[in-house]
């Protein structure tokens, strides 16, 4: 961790599960509250991602394999995360995956499995670990959003309607929940430069174009989008709850 970075005394020892941890922002993730001292443990399909990310982080961290998509799946990883770590007293909702389609060939089935993969098993999560913060007298709900619906993007309407969706998801979780010191909120990208948007996506013309979108000239790394989840997971975030955090670079 670079020594400009801020340090969060109180995410030592703190139990926190992300979903989706193996690749990408979920990976910095997990790394970073490593780093911090957290009890780290992720859940995804991607099981090469995974125990490189375990081997990676000197075996600090815990794993479970789920396919998001399968509700009782989740749940099982969770419970198993609980064996291992302790209740989960911060979720990371990161998991989602932004296949480019176009809008004349989506089914019914594929917009289906988009929501699955994008949306839904965000609620089961949260679902899933809210009780134990309840008994535990509060905690912190970060859901992984995107700036995709505030720039019109095009070519992925099923994603995009998802990631708009969790917005709705996020207050009407921190209004249920708050009275329980529980805090939800949003955490939204811009265009993060993860190795999958490099490979699939990011060409010089695209990148180009994309900076002069933004206010700030650099293209953002994963691990600025960590940062501020881990801030939102910390006790200094403690009045912070039911709102969006920019990570975006001022991108219009």
């Amino acid at each position: 961790m670079p020594d400009t970075f801020a340090r969060y005394p109180s995410l030592s020892g703190k139990t926190v599960f992300v979903t989706g941890g193996a690749s990408g922002i979920g990976a910095e993730i997990v790394k970073a509250f490593a780093a911090q001292g957290a009890k780290v443990g992720f859940v995804d399909l991607d099981v090469a991602g995974a125990e490189a990310l375990v081997d990676a982080t000197e075996g600090t961290v815990a794993w479970e394999q789920a396919d998001l998509r399968d509700i009782a799946a989740l749940q099982e990883a969770f419970a198993k995360l609980k064996a291992r770590l302790g209740p989960a007293q911060v979720l990371v909702n990161n998991a989602a995956r932004d296949d480019r389609h176009n809008w004349r060939e989506v089914t019914p089935e594929y917009w289906d499995e988009r929501q699955a993969t994008n949306l839904r098993h965000m609620f089961f999560a949260i679902q899933a670990v809210a009780p134990d913060m309840i008994d535990a007298g509060g905690g912190s709900i970060i859901n992984m959003s995107s700036n995709s619906w505030w720039e019109a993007v095009g070519n992925m309407p099923a994603y995009v309607t998802a990631k708009g969706a969790v917005h709705g998801l996020t207050r009407t979780m921190a209004r249920d929940l708050g009275g329980h010191r529980i805090r939800v909120n949003t955490v939204v990208p811009g265009w993060i430069m993860t190795d999958r948007q490099k490979e699939l996506w990011a060409t010089p013309e695209a990148l180009e174009k994309h900076r002069q979108n933004q206010c700030l000239p650099d293209l953002i790394e994963p691990v600025y989008v960590a940062r501020m989840v881990l801030f939102l997971a910390s006790d200094d975030a403690a009045m912070c709850t039911a709102n969006n955090f920019m990570v975006e670079a001022g991108s219009i």
